[in-house]
């Protein structure tokens, strides 16, 4: 684009553009970024607090799935349907009966957790997703994603993931061409010499929290999953119809170990059918501590036991068995994947602070606190070389001095941005609007003060 017209120009242009997406994204960015930083900060907080729920009898014979389940069924009276169940296979581990609520919101669950040794109830609460976050860190991810405000406020978090890479591609690009020749050291430079260096070493996290956080986004996010539709991107799931038809692809497959996963049929499952069914799995190479069981969703439908273990290395292998003759019907391995599955599942992971366990938390704050140090960096380096009111080129007057093909490229652009990122092409278009109707007052005080 920089051969369409001068660089100046575009330079103009582009720090014109920067300065809006600062001031006006920067605090929502800052919000995600900080939210962000507590909800992976938190895994061994939230540990603590509902220690007794999460821990039993490391000592003795384990009880059968069914007997446990028995037990949560007396607790919920035996009127929810079950959504699944995660059995405590580890020693010293509960074992997790989710069901489905209506008093619960979208994605959320009742858990009953029951010690495997002893059968005692030690827990009852509300779990979010099959990702298993608890009541502490619910909160926190639900400030992370919305504000608290529900779907509404999910628009900002896709307005900070919209414009975040852009913000910094763009001040990475308005550096290379406006560094100084010299060093300088000057309250001014100095500051910037701060924020600069601090975009390099968080332009990658950028990009990287840019492209998954808009995967999870309302408007963006279709998108995405058409995209991977259309290059065949889309995470394999096993097939469950008893018939042979196969299962559609799920486009948000990656993201269901998060924001939740499929109700259940109103018919009670065979509560021996559980231990059945694990025990198939196991033997068809299901091998991983954490596991999932997910009753059929109709008779039609066959059972599935799902690895939950997204740590390094990935452990999210799946079979369904039919529960009528214990047999396999499908399967999915993650070796299997397509590349672009894979990478979705890492990506998606890395976001959320589990891949790599402690190092990956480590290195999600340090970044989420850096983020936000240099946002407050760039707010400053603003105040302290901020221009006269009306000595810099509007966004719109930038856009006239470009040339034609200039022009044609800035519309096309713009278009197809907000085509795809419909939060940013809207918020694009109330940047461009305030940037008139401030230079159109600025030029009316200047022509006043003229007269």
């Amino acid at each position: 684009m920089t051969t369409c017209t001068p660089r100046a120009v575009w330079i103009t242009l582009l720090r014109r553009l920067h300065f809006y997406i600062g001031l006006f994204v920067g605090p929502f960015i800052f919000v995600a970024a900080l939210t962000g930083t507590l909800y992976v900060a938190t895994p061994q907080l939230e540990a603590w607090i509902y220690a007794d729920a999460l821990h039993g009898t490391v000592q003795g014979d384990k009880q059968s799935l069914a007997q446990q389940i028995a037990i949560a069924e007396q607790v919920t009276g035996g009127h929810l349907p079950i959504q699944a169940v995660r059995p405590g296979l580890e020693a010293g581990e509960t074992t997790r009966v989710m069901y489905v609520d209506p008093a619960s919101g979208v994605s959320e669950s009742r858990a009953i957790f029951i010690d495997p040794v002893t059968l005692a109830v030690k827990g009852d609460m509300t779990v979010y997703g099959t990702s298993g976050i608890l009541p502490f860190r619910q909160w926190i991810d639900y400030a992370h994603r919305s504000l608290l405000l529900g779907d509404i406020g999910r628009n900002y978090s896709e307005l900070a993931a919209s414009w975040m890479w852009i913000a910094a591609l763009g001040g990475i690009t308005l550096w290379f061409f406006t560094r100084p020749k010299r060093r300088l050291n000057n309250r001014v430079q100095n500051t910037r010499r701060l924020h600069v260096t601090l975009g390099w070493l968080l332009l990658a996290g950028m990009l990287l929290f840019s492209a998954t956080g808009l995967t999870w986004s309302q408007w963006a996010g279709a998108n995405v999953d058409k995209m991977r539709a259309a290059f065949n991107w889309l995470t394999p799931q096993v097939n469950t119809q008893l018939q042979g038809k196969a299962d559609v692809h799920d486009p948000h497959a990656e993201h269901h170990m998060h924001h939740g996963g499929m109700v259940m049929a109103d018919d009670k499952p065979s509560l021996a059918n559980f231990d059945a069914v694990l025990h198939v799995a196991q033997s068809a190479g299901i091998e991983a501590n954490n596991v999932e069981i997910r009753p059929a969703r109709s008779a039609d439908r066959a059972w599935t036991v799902t690895e939950i273990d997204r740590r390094w290395p990935t452990q999210v292998d799946a079979v369904a068995v039919d529960s009528g003759t214990m047999q396999i019907v499908d399967s999915t391995h993650f070796s299997d994947f397509p590349l672009m599955a894979k990478l979705t599942r890492w990506g998606v992971d890395f976001h959320m602070g589990i891949l790599f366990g402690l190092p990956n938390q480590l290195l999600l704050i340090a970044f989420g606190i850096a983020l936000c140090v240099s946002i407050v960096v760039g707010y400053r380096l603003w105040w302290i070389r901020r221009p006269a009111a009306g000595a810099l080129t509007p966004l719109w007057q930038s856009v006239a001095q470009l040339s034609i093909a200039g022009r044609v490229c800035m519309l096309i652009g713009a278009l197809a941005l907000g085509t795809a990122m419909p939060v940013m092409g809207a918020s694009l278009l109330i940047f461009v609007l305030i940037d008139y109707l401030r230079w159109r007052k600025s030029s009316q005080r200047i022509a006043s003060q003229s007269v």
